[in-house]
């Protein structure tokens, strides 16, 4: 997953709004977006060569996601997988405060990572790269893609305000999914420096990443109501930017916000 945008408590009537894309390598083997046969509680893609996840929810609220922190040098060659740390809190019970806290004492056991974990209570940050401590949002708009929360980059930035913009014409979905499709490409004067080539740079400055081995391959849109309905909605890419499928799913959960 490189981009996260997420508001949190942050409109009157939707508690929560995700819409986020994935980015990864196209031979690398994932599912669509489901309800796990062993965790039939939880909704969301899958992994199929680590077997963990990018981002999900909970039929009773729980949420989380992830991306990955891009950076120079060699990656930990025996390092767990990222993907379980979504995956280990939507099938748990720990409270969000309780799993991060977990997270911290281990964190050294992973690659470069962020992570959002949430409940219909509180909605927790942590990274381990940069303070490496838990952070508790308050309500508010939030954007994260391969470095810490809220970095200025430039698609980052751009990407905030065309969400902070569609949030005003909820109950539409459209607009999200016009934003995650943004393919433009950001001038060299603007592109960080992350440790990656200059064409490099280049490809993942775009909102909707699109190259021959590497691109986008999903943009999600998570939409909680005030009174506990949840849609979700993913879409799936491929080589050349080809829709391939789509995956709507709606529940009410028996849990109802009680904070804007």
């Amino acid at each position: 997953m490189c981009l996260i945008l997420l508001a949190w408590r942050a409109h009157p009537d939707y508690p929560l709004v995700v819409a986020a894309n994935r980015d990864e390598f196209f031979v690398r083997p994932s599912a669509a977006a489901g309800f796990w046969p062993e965790a039939p509680e939880v909704l969301a893609g899958r992994d199929l060569e680590a077997g963990g996840t990018w981002l999900g929810i909970h039929r009773e609220q729980r949420f989380a996601a992830l991306t990955n922190y891009r950076e120079g040098g060699r990656p930990l060659a025996a390092a767990r997988s990222r993907g379980t740390l979504v995956a280990d809190f939507l099938i748990g019970s720990d409270t969000p405060r309780a799993y991060l806290e977990k997270v911290a004492t281990r964190s050294a056991e992973y690659n470069g990572f962020n992570l959002f974990v949430g409940d219909g209570e509180s909605l927790g940050y942590f990274s381990n790269r940069g303070e490496a401590r838990p952070r508790w949002l308050k309500p508010g708009i939030y954007g994260l893609s391969n470095h810490l929360l809220d970095t200025p980059w430039p698609k980052l930035a751009s990407a905030k305000t065309a969400f902070a913009e569609a949030l005003t014409t909820l109950p539409r979905q459209s607009v999200f999914f016009e934003l995650l499709a943004d393919q433009e490409v950001v001038a060299d004067s603007h592109l960080p420096a992350t440790g990656v080539s200059l064409a490099w740079e280049r490809i993942l400055s775009a909102i909707f990443v699109r190259s021959e081995h590497y691109g986008t391959r999903a943009a999600t849109l998570i939409v909680r109501r005030r009174d506990g309905w949840t849609s979700f909605t993913e879409r799936s890419f491929g080589v050349g930017a080809q829709a391939i499928g789509e995956v709507y799913e709606s529940f009410q959960s028996s849990l109802i916000s009680t904070g804007v």
